[in-house]
């Protein structure tokens, strides 16, 4: 018996689309059901299987001071890295978007920080940070300043975080800001001169309103990388002292693999998949309005 054409398309389509629709459901969709419903759960052991609860770990969550001081943490972090590395990223993408010679080089260095794996970024700015031998206290001390030890104080700890992110993001985000550039047509500013407009004005009324979709997708990419950062913490501080450099997800990571805790674990990951969706869609139903695609 022979199919007709348009049931083989379909079955032809399913098959192409097959692979990653099991991949994506493996990897993405199960684990967060999963997580969802360990979130309400107690942790079971060999001898103390594991029990319906409610929600008893998210009250656990809300009366753990150790969640809130790493959300204020995480707050603090994301407040300060998302804005400045997208701003330094467009500056610099602006810049080697121009002529200026050794262009090329130029923007190599800008965008080396990105494919260095994260345990040599770690290690790179360890030096940086170190207490008497660290590049910091070289300087700092050639001006008369004591030694300090700058991964170990409370109070400058979390900003040598925030700098070593702005450092590694800002690279990778010209990268989309320069491509976005590139593919502005370059009869607009002959004619904003023509008509004897300035390159601040060009760059507010017309360069910057055409970025936006540009930015909206590197805001995201901000907002999640804002939320995710583990492997510094794990070489620099472990999240040190007294939690005053520990994150959202890194707090997760303790508490599910040195803690063995995993239903709480799996409570504080559905809080932070929330956080993340919730400001995900305000970004979009907000600055879409605000976005001119072309």
């Amino acid at each position: 018996m022979r199919l007709p054409q348009s049931t083989l398309n379909t079955i032809h389509g399913w098959l192409l689309l097959t692979p990653a629709a099991v991949l994506l459901v493996a990897f993405t969709h199960y684990p967060t059901v999963a997580t969802l419903i360990q979130s309400v759960f107690s942790s079971g052991t060999a001898l103390r299987p594991s029990v319906f609860v409610g929600l008893d770990n998210y009250q656990m969550m809300l009366d753990d001071p150790v969640f809130w001081k790493v959300v204020g943490n995480n707050l603090t972090y994301a407040s300060f890295t998302i804005p400045f590395s997208i701003a330094i990223a467009l500056l610099m993408a602006l810049w080697v978007n121009g002529k200026l010679p050794l262009r090329g080089v130029v923007r190599m260095a800008y965008f080396t920080p990105t494919i260095l794996p994260m345990i040599a970024v770690a290690n790179i700015w360890l030096f940086f940070y170190s207490p008497d031998i660290g590049l910091l206290d070289q300087i700092t001390r050639t001006f008369g300043f004591a030694s300090t030890n700058w991964l170990g104080d409370a109070d400058t700890v979390l900003g040598c975080i925030i700098v070593l992110a702005i450092w590694k993001d800002a690279g990778f985000f010209m990268i989309f800001y320069l491509a976005a550039l590139q593919a502005l047509p370059p009869d607009l500013e002959e004619a904003a001169k023509l008509e004897g407009a300035g390159r601040w004005y060009f760059f507010r009324k017309v360069t910057f309103p055409l970025l936006m979709p540009t930015t909206l997708f590197v805001m995201i990419n901000a907002v999640i990388n804002s939320f995710k950062l583990i492997d510094q913490l794990f070489i620099l501080t472990k999240g040190g002292p007294d939690n005053a450099s520990s994150l959202l997800l890194y707090y997760i990571y303790e508490v599910a693999f040195s803690f063995f805790d995993e239903a709480y674990a799996a409570t504080l990951t559905v809080v932070l998949l929330a956080v993340l969706a919730i400001i995900a869609i305000g970004q979009f139903v907000i600055l879409d309005k605000r976005i001119h695609y072309r």
